[in-house]
């Protein structure tokens, strides 16, 4: 790998492009800054949508801490209300109010049966479950190659398409470790949360695992907020009302 010193001398002759010059890395991490805060709180709603166009709607309420922890608390409808999932690392659970006590959930699995999994749901920093071993320039995109770090995590491989001036993913493709694409992600509709967050309101998959289906991710609110390290434990799981 060149040394900085190298790639500024090489870039002065012209004989490297920009991309060679950045490590793919420091760009995953300015991904991941440029669409959530290091902590925050957001509103969305997950829609999935059948191939005869019947449509389910949850809306939840998210809070995120640090690289990796994640809580999140169903809103509607009425039948999930109360519902509530914590992520910590690789480890997930859903606690449900009749059930009264957390179960154990898994990243492939999904609390709300579309397209997107728990891992989508409960999305923490890209740079907390993957490596960017790869970086292409493509005319106005980068692409970054990614690798996950452990064989834990819900996809083994990422191609993320990368908008060169917001430095936004515009698409991510999922791979199996054996090649087999899993799904697609779409980033659309970027929009102005306030708080100096620009980023994609809309996230839409689909997957040739479930031909016809489509899912969306659509986010009303993102605000930085500071929670307190209790608020990811399975003791608050009953008490993430109290966040709002």
């Amino acid at each position: 790998m060149f040394t900085r010193l190298a790639i500024t001398l090489l870039l002065a002759a012209g004989l490297v492009t920009p991309a060679a010059a950045l490590e793919p890395q420091d760009l995953l991490a300015k991904v991941d800054r440029n669409l959530n805060p290091e902590s925050f709180e957001s509103l969305r709603k997950l829609v999935n949508i059948e191939p005869d166009g019947t449509r389910k709607e949850f809306v939840l309420f998210t809070a995120k801490k640090d690289s990796d922890k994640v809580v999140g608390l169903f809103l509607s409808p009425a039948s999930d209300k109360g519902r509530s999932t914590l992520r910590v690392g690789d480890n997930m659970w859903l606690y449900m109010p009749d059930v009264g006590k957390p179960i154990r959930i898994t990243s492939l699995q999904s609390v709300t049966g579309g397209v997107f999994n728990n891992s989508d749901i409960l999305q923490i920093d890209y740079t907390a479950e993957y490596l960017a071993e790869g970086l292409e320039e493509q005319g106005n995109t980068y692409l970054l190659k990614l690798k996950a770090r452990t064989d834990s995590v819900a996809y083994d491989r990422l191609a993320m398409t990368v908008d060169k001036e917001t430095l936004l993913p515009m698409t991510i493709e999922a791979h199996a470790a054996s090649g087999m694409l899993i799904k697609t992600l779409r980033f659309k509709d970027v929009k102005d949360f306030g708080n100096g967050i620009l980023r994609p309101s809309v996230i839409e998959t689909d997957s040739p695992l479930y031909k016809g289906y489509t899912s969306l991710m659509i986010f009303g609110k993102i605000a930085p907020r500071e929670f307190s390290d209790e608020v990811f434990t399975l003791n608050f799981l009953p008490r993430i009302e109290e966040l709002r």
